[in-house]
């Protein structure tokens, strides 16, 4: 008998580790549910409720297979080895099959998981499936892992036109079990169900989730260059929670984009070739947590950043966090997140630089309140962007870029769309003090509408001065963008 230990690869299609363990034998699934681990993470409650929704679905998928799932606790993962072991001692497992999962904790448990097996003769195989590429396998010459995407890209196309990694066989239908499966719970305490319309946003399953990958392959990966950076057009593929959870893979993705393509990778459609960059950046920062352990450990990449004067400023944190800031592209794109579990992509980026440089509070407190909100949280991908953002991390922007709230909302918003559905209350503004009601001078106080918390260019040089007396740091460079 097989077992299958479900993790972040919450679907029946292209999932490595489900395919081999049911080419062996007759299989059972297994997931554990880790609430106190999840809280130690900080899984947003819509996330845990979305992996349900999703577990719930995939049941009733792997029950037409006659694959029973059962489910299990582990409230942290220290106690997984024996939650695992035993499970396999009653069932009569010959072995283990999972799929890796990356980070200093996921490594340890999964470590600690195959020595008990092992010591119990028990096989433990584990599989590359959330990558396209196993880290330790996409170095620099010097045999270290890549500190810049453009040189990891490089060397990814190279293996790409050599070797596409190829999509695995859903399994058979397997004679049936006397195993019953286990239901899936509706929620888990400490992690409050989500209100009905972030539900909506987000059906479960993989035929959503393929659904959405279909239809932005087949219309809107033509203009996705053009369009992802206006959060008022539907320019994305709204697939990171489904490739967060494994309900899709990436390389389902990496197919769908080159059929739109004719098999191109970078020539051909400019929108293909931008959202497989994207795929590959979403690689590159595992195969960073992997090759550089301390940002699994709240460090920064750069340790000379270490050495930053954060400020501690309280009021200041809670106005970023719950959307009051008086700059109404930060807030709304605060809001976007607080209602619907996600923020578009060009706004996380600006919105992090405002918290690490305009207020010049320390990334990590950005980090974990969007790991508690986001519907896609993901430690490899949080991470990243934010250390991007605050200039501490890999091809991080050079300290000096610092982007200008007022000029981005007014270059990507130009309109007030996205500002207008996300702060009605400043829907009756024209387009041109949307963007700052600060300027109406004394008419000022827009349907309660704070004012400013910061003054941005102060705050801009008070960033640059404190970058700038970091050891091993370069002259000031270009300005605003």
């Amino acid at each position: 008998m097989q077992l299958i230990w479900l993790r972040s690869d919450l679907r029946l299609h292209d999932n490595t580790a489900l395919s081999a363990a049911a080419a062996r034998g007759p299989t059972v699934a297994v997931y554990l549910l880790s609430p106190a681990q999840w809280r130690e993470h900080d899984d947003a409650p819509c996330k845990v409720d979305f992996w349900l929704r999703n577990l719930s679905q995939l049941s009733r998928e792997l029950g037409e297979l006659n694959i029973p799932l059962l489910i299990r606790t582990a409230s942290r993962w220290d106690d997984a080895p024996q939650v695992v072991f035993d499970l396999c001692q009653q069932l009569k497992i010959d072995a283990v099959h999972v799929n890796e999962e990356y980070g200093i904790h996921e490594s340890r448990r999964d470590e600690a998981v195959a020595d008990k097996l092992k010591a119990g003769g028990i096989d433990f195989h584990s599989y590359l499936d959330q990558l396209l590429f196993k880290p330790g396998t996409v170095l620099t010459k010097t045999g270290t892992y890549f500190q810049v995407f453009s040189q990891f890209r490089k060397v990814c196309y190279d293996r790409l036109h050599r070797s596409l990694p190829s999509l695995v066989t859903a399994p058979m239908a397997q004679a049936p079990l006397n195993i019953a499966s286990d239901e899936v719970p509706a929620n888990v305490e400490g992690f409050e169900t989500p209100g009905e319309s972030l539900r909506v946003l987000w059906p479960a399953g993989e035929a959503e989730a393929r659904r959405r990958l279909d239809t932005f392959a087949d219309v809107q990966i033509d203009y996705y260059k053009n369009e992802r950076d206006f959060p008022a057009k539907p320019g994305t593929s709204q697939l990171s929670a489904y490739l967060a959870a494994g309900v899709i893979s990436p390389r389902q993705c990496l197919h769908a984009a080159l059929q739109s393509n004719q098999g191109e990778f970078e020539s051909g459609k400019v929108g293909a070739v931008t959202w497989i960059n994207e795929l590959l950046w979403r690689e590159f920062y595992k195969h960073i947590l992997v090759g550089y352990p301390r940002v699994s450990r709240h460090r920064a990449f750069r340790p000379e950043t270490e050495a930053l004067a954060w400020r501690d400023a309280p009021e200041e944190l809670l106005a970023w966090q719950q959307a009051r800031t008086g700059l109404p592209i930060i807030d709304a794109a605060m809001r976007q997140l607080l209602e619907t579990g996600w923020m578009h992509n060009r706004l996380r980026m600006v919105v992090a630089m405002f918290l690490t440089k305009n207020l010049l509070i320390d990334w990590r407190e950005g980090e974990r309140f969007f790991m508690r909100h986001l519907i896609d949280g993901d430690l490899a991908a949080n991470n990243g962007g934010w250390q991007w953002s605050s200039s501490t991390g890999t091809d991080s922007a050079p300290y000096f870029r610092i982007f200008n709230p007022l000029s981005q909302s007014e270059k990507f918003d130009t309109e007030g769309v996205f500002i207008k559905h996300w702060l009605p209350e400043l829907a009756g503004l024209n387009k041109k003090d949307l963007h700052n009601p600060a300027n109406l001078g004394g008419l000022f106080g827009v349907a309660g509408y704070p004012s400013p918390i910061v003054n941005l260019s102060t705050s801009r040089a008070r960033a640059l001065a404190a970058f700038k007396n970091l050891p091993s740091r370069q002259s000031v460079g270009a300005g605003d963008e």
